[in-house]
């Protein structure tokens, strides 16, 4: 039992190097002091200064980031809504309703591309980043609706029967009481649904347009042309940006399953 058990960790561990030991590797490289990424030779910081001072690297990046916060808040408003909806109302066909809401996320992201592309042409919605907030806003909000759906099913109703038994009306309920509970789920959604924006390509790569272009089809251009350190230091920014996102949103999701009222 013991020779299994340190098999399985062995595993474990030969898979994590195996995952993780590229993206080590761009992040060393992304300091190398020479422009060819096979001879290290010497730290510098002058990648990060060069991309900094690249006046296309600062558009795509306030392109990924206005796209993506505008998304984050349209998905979290909807996300919320639809599982405060879902969980107070009988709805016909309650889990075809749930399928179809959650298809987003288990459909290969080509293929929803290539449907929001196909909608827009046929809409005749010029391409850019209006498209491009749909777009984000429509594949984030089932993540949204996943992790306030969990917190609203642990909460139970108990604590609605209590305040409607107070006198207090459904809207002084749910702001006094529902989304005060919800709240680091709410927060842990949006920094989800931020993160998948920020980070995303296939979608975007169908649905962008002139003068919408983001930091992942900034960087897949880049590649085309060669792998420099300014795509290194580039990628470095963007990986370490979205670690961060993904440890706080995982913060406030066990902050609020530690808060559930029993």
């Amino acid at each position: 039992m013991k020779k299994r058990s340190k098999a399985l960790s062995g595993f474990s561990w030969l898979m994590l190097v195996f995952l993780y030991l590229p993206i080590a590797v761009l992040i060393l490289y992304s300091f190398n002091e020479s422009r060819i990424n096979a001879v290290w030779s010497g730290f510098t910081w002058k990648w990060y200064i060069s991309l900094f001072e690249n006046r296309q690297v600062m558009q795509a990046l306030t392109n990924s980031l206005s796209i993506g916060l505008i998304s984050s808040v349209l998905a979290t408003v909807l996300g919320t809504a639809a599982s405060l909806a879902i969980k107070h109302y009988s709805l016909r066909w309650q889990n075809i309703i749930n399928g179809l809401i959650y298809l987003p996320i288990v459909i290969p992201e080509i293929m929803l591309g290539l449907a929001l592309l196909i909608l827009f042409s046929q809409f005749q919605v010029d391409l850019g980043k209006a498209t491009l907030i749909m777009a984000h806003t429509t594949f984030s909000i089932p993540f949204v609706m996943v992790i306030i759906s969990a917190r609203l099913a642990d909460m139970g109703k108990d604590l609605e029967e209590a305040s409607q038994d107070l006198g207090a009306t459904p809207w002084q309920t749910l702001r006094y009481v529902i989304l005060p509970l919800i709240m680091p789920g709410i927060v842990a959604g949006f920094l989800m649904s931020f993160t998948l924006s920020l980070d995303d390509f296939i979608i975007s790569f169908f649905v962008a347009g002139p003068n919408s272009t983001t930091l992942p089809l900034y960087i897949y251009g880049l590649v085309k042309r060669g792998v420099s350190p300014e795509v290194n230091a580039l990628s470095t920014l963007l990986i370490t940006s979205t670690v961060l996102l993904v440890i706080v949103a995982e913060l406030f999701r066990r902050k609020d399953s530690k808060t559930i009222p029993y």
